[in-house]
């Protein structure tokens, strides 16, 4: 009887502590806007390479 309550018990605590663990945590937010004019990095189009950059001279 004791071993059951027992193993009842920590299952419940173990099933308590995933469910906590999946809940959503509050990030915080950034406090630098974002610049205006540029794309972000890593999000150019598929297949598609940037310009070069030419300098003169």
């Amino acid at each position: 009887m004791i071993k059951s309550l027992l193993v009842v018990s920590a299952s419940i605590f173990m099933l308590g502590a995933a469910v906590a663990a999946d809940m959503p945590q509050a990030q915080p937010v950034k406090a630098e806007a974002a610049p205006v004019g540029k794309a972000p990095v890593g999000k150019s189009p598929v297949g598609k390479a940037p310009e070069p950059i030419y300098t003169k001279g």
